[in-house]
């Protein structure tokens, strides 16, 4: 088997075949962004469809020790954030081995549903991940369309 055919069997059957996507930083002060992913995302801005969910894997390297971490997610809408519920906001039980170590990277791997009822439209998903003192290991934002 080829390495082509490979990675296509491995996508085939679930493992990653996340989409690298651009992100802005909006104030990592306790880390730095490596990479961000969104399953499926084949074209940017990614269109969410109401009723799915998607897989958004962020990883950071942090710059501070931390025995927690606490997710914020907005919706920015005309420039007015709005609050977003993701299934799990604490970041130790989304792939992240805690306590967290200075210098150590990590792949923070969550959900982000999309609800039927929210409205179709463009707007920019702003993702924090907070550390013990509510400083952000990352803050990322990218743009999405809900279809």
């Amino acid at each position: 088997m080829d390495a082509r055919t490979g990675f296509i069997v491995l996508c085939l059957i679930g493992f990653s075949c996340a989409e690298t996507v651009k992100f802005l930083d909006c104030g990592s002060v306790s880390g730095k962004v490596v990479t961000v992913e969104i399953t499926p995302c084949p074209s940017q801005p990614c269109k969410l469809k109401r009723g799915d969910s998607y897989t958004v894997n962020v990883t950071f390297t942090s710059a501070v020790p931390s025995q927690e971490s606490t997710a914020v997610v907005h919706g920015v809408i005309a420039g007015v954030p709005i609050p977003f519920a993701i299934p799990i906001v604490d970041g130790c039980k989304s792939g992240i081995e805690c306590p967290i170590q200075n210098g150590q990277t990590y792949h923070y791997v969550a959900t982000l549903p999309v609800k039927d009822e929210y409205p179709a439209l463009k707007l920019v998903v702003e993702w924090e991940l907070r550390d013990d003192n509510t400083k952000d290991l990352f803050c990322i934002k990218f743009p999405v369309q809900l279809v």
